[in-house]
């Protein structure tokens, strides 16, 4: 599971990299910084990559979540930081939500 997200995470990514003229999205990985000190994303690029990357969850995986909620922004590190963090909470929120589907 951690592999099929993480490539989506990098697939969302590379979409946005045109689009933002960034080099460093064009290849991502683990320590790709995303949002917040060093990374790449602006708010507003942001709120486009976690729509884009919500969208691909559902279509590839089946599943439906929420990666901007209260529970995303109060955390004290963002998980929103880099791809590794990224990855872990979407692990987590899927974890969550298996027992009940």
């Amino acid at each position: 599971m951690k592999t099929k997200i993480q490539n989506l995470i990098y697939k969302s990514l590379q979409n946005l990299s045109e689009e933002l003229e960034d080099d460093a999205l064009k290849s991502p990985n683990e320590g790709t910084k995303i949002y917040g000190g060093g990374g790449s994303l602006d708010s507003l690029a942001l709120v486009s990559f976690i729509s884009d990357l919500e969208e691909s969850i559902s279509d590839e995986l089946g599943i439906d979540i929420t990666l901007a909620d209260e529970k995303a922004m109060s955390q004290r590190n963002s998980p929103f930081k880099d791809v590794q963090s990224l990855c872990a909470y979407i692990e987590e929120l899927i974890s969550q939500k298996s027992p009940a589907q």
